[in-house]
């Protein structure tokens, strides 16, 4: 999928993200991202999306056997008698989850089952004789929504009702004193595809723009001047370091 213009007629984005290096990216991404405007619109998510949908149906509330990891998903990952590999690991939002000794491993779209077996072949390759891994999914990021960025509390929110984007902030707290109200992404899987849409904050408490609705498993980040690593990639500097394309990897 190409990436669109900043237009008023703007379409979702594909933002299923994938890193080729992740430590020559982000030193790539250090002077674009000090170039960025503070206080504006901009960035390469489309503002004034007409077809950003609500998402695909979430799953049964008991996780499946075939549940695939997603983004931001908490995982335990136990390897017998190796306390030190031991304990709860988080997926980033690009898919992997980094580990003791072998590093950033793709998690996302895998079944636990499969991530086990990953995770075994590259502690035996090097590390452990005979590793005895277990993978199990401790809390789910699609049954929540998760709010990253300039915001007081970050963090994960149950959706026990109708929410929208204001509300949302609101139970972060409220946007910190670094944020940039002006661009606000949203992300949100639909029909099989990671899609991002940019809204104004600002706008939207003024009246100016609809306050559109959030959804389980949406994740929200609020640009500011002290958002890093990451989230600072995904929000300004997509198209020049390539991280995102189409989803079917």
């Amino acid at each position: 999928m190409p990436y669109p213009h900043q237009s008023g007629q703007a379409g979702p984005v594909s933002a299923l993200a994938i890193f080729a290096s992740r430590r020559v990216l982000f030193a790539m991404a250090a002077s674009a991202l000090l170039a960025g405007c503070a206080g504006t619109r901009g960035g390469p998510i489309p503002y004034n999306v007409q077809n950003f949908a609500a998402p695909d149906a979430p799953s049964t509330a008991a996780l499946e056997d075939d549940y695939k990891i997603a983004p931001l998903d908490t995982l335990h990952i136990n390897v017998f008698q190796v306390n030190e590999l031991s304990g709860d690991y988080d997926v980033d939002l690009t898919g992997t989850v980094t580990l003791p000794l072998v590093g950033s491993v793709r998690a996302v779209d895998l079944t636990t089952k499969q991530l086990d077996e990953r995770i075994t072949q590259l502690l035996a390759a090097k590390y452990l004789q005979h590793p005895d891994v277990s993978v199990a999914v401790k809390a789910s990021s699609t049954r929540n929504i998760t709010v990253e960025g300039s915001v007081h509390s970050a963090g994960m929110f149950p959706v026990t009702g109708r929410l929208t984007l204001l509300q949302v902030i609101a139970l972060a707290h409220g946007t910190d004193e670094n944020a940039n109200p002006h661009r606000v992404a949203i992300f949100r899987t639909i029909q099989g595809q990671h899609m991002a849409a940019a809204f104004d904050l600002t706008n939207i408490q003024r009246g100016q723009s609809e306050d559109p609705l959030i959804y389980a498993g949406d994740i929200i980040v609020v640009d500011g001047s002290k958002v890093k690593g990451t989230w600072a990639t995904i929000l300004q500097t997509i198209p020049l370091l390539a991280i995102f394309h189409p989803f079917g990897i």
